[in-house]
């Protein structure tokens, strides 16, 4: 698949991008150098490959290191809500945005 000026154009005012001729120049080998790499991609054999959730899956002898969960920061509620217009227990206060 292969870009032309117009569809960059076209997109540019979908996204509402202000751009100009030589930017959406740039543009356009970007994008159609990102469509020549997927086509690459897509023409590589994968028959007999199974899909992976993760590349650690290919090392089953190797464990993913975990940190401890355990709080790193002291207790800061009362400073952030110091600074906060209005509060309520414990909690920001804020104006309602739904009617």
């Amino acid at each position: 698949m292969t870009l032309t000026l117009q569809d960059v154009e076209r997109l540019a005012r979908l996204a509402r991008l202000a751009l100009d001729p030589p930017a959406a120049e740039r543009m356009l080998g970007q994008l159609n150098a990102v469509f020549a790499l997927v086509e690459r991609m897509q023409a590589v054999d994968t028959t007999g490959v199974a899909p992976l959730a993760h590349p650690a899956e290919l090392f089953t002898d190797v464990a993913l290191r975990l940190r401890d969960d355990e709080v790193r920061e002291p207790e800061q509620r009362d400073a952030m809500l110091a600074n906060a217009p209005a509060s309520e227990a414990g909690l920001f206060l804020v104006p309602k945005v739904i009617e």
